[in-house]
């Protein structure tokens, strides 16, 4: 790998053993995918926050960088922690879990990350422009960022997202290479998709289908950035899906519109999304319901309020945003006309990676297929609905 002279004596740790350690990972990664070169980042967004995915020894690997003042060059954001940093005990998160979790949160502070604790950076602020390369670590925000925004990530993970924090440096392969970024299938929509659960469950089998390639996707002309922040987020996780093409929408979508016709097309109609649903269902009896994966919008969270105004939940609802739009819909009266309902409205956090387990939480009713997937494998069952169909049955 060619590297500048300003590179090679960060490398030879002329400014640190932390940019030293982190410019080595980042070499090592490149050497391993055959980069040519590194390319420099505006942006960083870091996963593995919370303490159930990292553990004690994940949680000495961020002590260890902060103690050797490790600290961000470029705009640094968070991904949910397991728990509302000022309401866990709302959620009974156990005293020991929270303790844990508010040293990885010093730690990554620290560091100069903001914590914003969130899967959507891209509403509080960390908003790349089309082009731009960045390096950032939460499947449903690379998918976004990729598509929607036209930015260039692969698929990056907590640590080496923090070296490149700390470096304001990557790799230069995979998508963040024009030829790379071409579509690898068709996907033709076959059946109206409208909701939030069809847009999710579209993804879902989507991702299910092309696992990691570019799909190009025909047949949705009208989709808002909640319809594509979920879609998104689901076919990232039944498959590997990190950039997708929507004809018309997406920012990239004709420049490659001309290089489709030996391509392999993918018939998407009703009857696989049926199947998507079924798969990711189960049937339950007292769920509490989930709404927040990934973090709820401005938009969202006035959808919620509207459904509710005036009725009354006899079933426990969960929320989830992030600070930023937290703050906004606070203003706005959303959060207490949603809290006056019955229901709850908690930031940092969702229920993908809390440890619901701990938390007594046996069945969960959610509008995600990507909440869908990971809670099944973790003693919780799960039901899916589109957000207005669980409120409503949920006021029944």
């Amino acid at each position: 790998m060619y590297l500048t002279p300003c590179q090679e004596r960060l490398l030879e740790g002329d400014e640190g053993e932390a940019v030293e350690r982190a410019l080595k990972l980042l070499v090592t990664l490149g050497d391993v995918f055959g980069a040519e070169s590194l390319t420099e980042v505006k942006s960083t967004h870091i996963s593995g926050v919370s303490y159930m995915n990292l553990g004690d020894a994940g949680l000495s690997f961020l002590l260890e960088q902060a103690d050797t003042h490790a600290h961000t060059r470029v705009r640094s954001t968070l991904n949910p922690a397991g728990m509302d940093l000022e309401r866990w005990k709302e959620l009974a998160v156990p005293e020991s879990f929270a303790q844990k979790q508010l040293q990885v949160i010093s730690a990554f502070e620290r560091m100069g990350v903001e914590t914003t604790c969130t899967c959507t950076p891209y509403l509080v602020g960390n908003k790349p422009e089309i082009g731009e390369q960045i390096a950032w670590a939460e499947s449903s925000a690379i998918a976004y960022s990729n598509s929607i925004l036209g930015a260039r990530t692969n698929r990056e993970t907590g640590p080496t997202t923090l070296a490149s924090a700390v470096t304001g440096l990557t790799p230069l392969y995979g998508y963040r290479i024009t030829e790379n970024r071409k579509p690898t299938g068709i996907v033709e929509v076959e059946t109206p998709v409208t909701s939030d659960l069809e847009f999710s469950v579209l993804g879902y089998v989507v991702g299910a289908q092309m696992q990691n390639g570019v799909p190009y996707i025909r047949g949705l002309s009208v989709a808002s950035q909640e319809n594509l922040k979920a879609l998104g987020a689901a076919a990232a996780t039944s498959g590997g899906i990190a950039l997708y093409h929507i004809e018309n929408v997406t920012p990239e979508s004709r420049s490659f519109a001309q290089g489709l016709k030996d391509l392999e097309t993918l018939k998407i109609g009703r009857n696989l999304l049926n199947q998507a649903v079924s798969k990711l269902s189960a049937d339950v009896r007292k769920p509490i319901i989930c709404l927040g994966c990934p973090h709820c919008s401005f938009a969202e969270m006035q959808q919620v309020a509207d459904i509710l105004a005036g009725g009354r939940l006899k079933k426990r609802l969960w929320v989830f945003t992030s600070r930023g739009v937290y703050a906004e819909a606070e203003r706005q009266g959303l959060v207490d006309l949603i809290e006056h309902s019955g229901g709850k409205v908690f930031t940092d956090t969702c229920m993908v990676v809390a440890p619901v387990e701990d938390m007594g939480v046996e069945e969960i009713s959610t509008n995600s297929c990507k909440a869908a997937q990971y809670l099944s494998g973790r003693r919780v069952e799960v039901a899916l609905g589109s957000m207005r169909q669980l409120l409503r049955e949920a006021m029944a």
